[in-house]
């Protein structure tokens, strides 16, 4: 009798499950990268975990029915989380003194990623790759920017809601 090496047959799309799932961490770890560096609290494995969680759960639903993907049930999956997400990006975002917010690029940053994800899950690989780019950018030369307007509103000794008049 002769055993077989493989115990079990593997689907013949697993390939495309894993290129999937991989795809969406990967992605998630490319913005995690740059909060990591920037000593943020939601890092790279927290941004990988929630677009991993993102692709999976479309993918799964996309998957689900043999027959074809249903637009209500997928539709459903990700008004889900999105709004599962909004509570985690909530708990990045804290009120210091002085009514100082911070956390928001952090909280913003874990919504996209879970977008991220979400293409990644539906096989819009385009999609995605070209929002990762525009969020590295906005990311890395985000702060620059702001950092030169208020630098530059600061030299006109005006309150920031206070309008020069003529």
């Amino acid at each position: 009798m002769k055993q077989s090496a493989v115990m079990f047959d593997l689907p013949a799309d697993t390939n495309e499950v894993i290129v999937r799932l991989f795809a969406a961490a990967a992605i998630g770890a490319c913005i995690g990268l740059d909060r990591e560096v920037r000593r943020k609290p939601a890092g790279m494995r927290t941004h990988a975990l929630v677009a991993l969680g993102s692709a999976l759960v479309t993918l799964v639903v996309v998957r689900f029915d043999p027959k074809g993907p249903h637009i209500d049930a997928i539709s459903r999956a990700v008004q889900g989380i999105i709004a599962g997400v909004g509570f985690l990006g909530g708990g990045a975002i804290l009120k210091a003194e002085h009514e100082m917010v911070s956390g928001l690029t952090t909280a913003a940053s874990i919504w996209l990623v879970a977008s991220l994800g979400i293409a990644c899950g539906v096989g819009q690989w385009v999609a995605a790759l070209i929002a990762l780019a525009f969020a590295l950018i906005i990311l890395i030369v985000g702060g620059p920017v702001e950092g030169f307007v208020h630098r530059l509103s600061s030299r006109r000794k005006l309150p920031p809601d206070v309008e020069k008049t003529s």
